[in-house]
């Protein structure tokens, strides 16, 4: 297993307004934080914030090329970005314990915080085609180039972890700061991470460590058989 410390590449808030950051996604232009009663935009390049929608959003944020999910309680939210509204709804695999949420190869994934799993749901009907188990809290999980990663957060100590999407099996950490937790994540499909940092109201962008090569780890992501 390689070990390294996190390089934090740029801090953006606090924000006025925000108390606490929770899930954290990207659409490929902005960047969108849950905030307990709204969900938020802002540009990285500026750290200007854009636009916000006002919507329940406790945990997990994830975009799937389209619209907007977020976990609410125990339900996640099918959300159009344009007008804010709520599309449809599912119910969240953990009952109002979870925590992470992202999107890929057409299914939500989802962490639940001190169950230490991480689901794949069909994001049609939620129900739980396949469960990852971790040795830690989950409180964030992005996909990226095939490599499933996912952020923990326990006491003052917090990291982001690639795991084996088969076994679970740790295949590296970045390890944050002492008292720098992590309450959501996202990779900005290249070379840098956004994570929540809770209720510091920042989110932190975080070098993804190089590969050797273009393919890397490169095995495609299992999805499992919807039914």
């Amino acid at each position: 297993m390689r070990r390294a410390s996190a390089e934090i590449v740029r801090e953006y808030g606090p924000f006025s307004g925000v108390q606490s950051v929770g899930g954290v996604t990207y659409d490929g232009q902005h960047v969108w934080f849950a905030s307990g009663d709204k969900l938020n935009a802002f540009d990285p390049a500026s750290g200007k914030t854009l636009r916000s929608i006002d919507v329940a959003a406790h945990a997990g944020t994830a975009f799937d090329g389209e619209h907007l999910f977020q976990l609410a309680e125990d339900r996640i939210q099918k959300i159009d970005p344009k007008t804010g509204g709520v599309l449809a709804t599912i119910p969240a695999p953990g009952r109002g314990r979870d925590s992470g949420l992202t999107w890929a190869e057409g299914t939500l994934w989802v962490g639940q915080h001190q169950d230490r799993k991480i689901h794949q749901v069909d994001p049609e009907t939620g129900a739980i085609l396949r469960t990852i188990e971790s040795n830690r809290f989950v409180t964030g999980v992005t996909w990226v180039d095939g490599e499933l990663w996912h952020a923990t957060w326990e006491g003052d100590e917090s990291e982001l972890r690639r795991v084996d999407p088969q076994t679970g099996e740790v295949i590296e950490k970045l390890e944050m700061p002492p008292g720098m937790g992590i309450s959501g994540l996202e990779s900005d499909g290249g070379d840098q991470f956004f994570c929540g940092g809770g209720r510091s109201g920042k989110v932190r962008a975080v070098r993804r460590p190089k590969r050797a090569s273009a393919t890397g780890s490169g095995a495609k992501i299992p999805v499992a058989t919807r039914k």
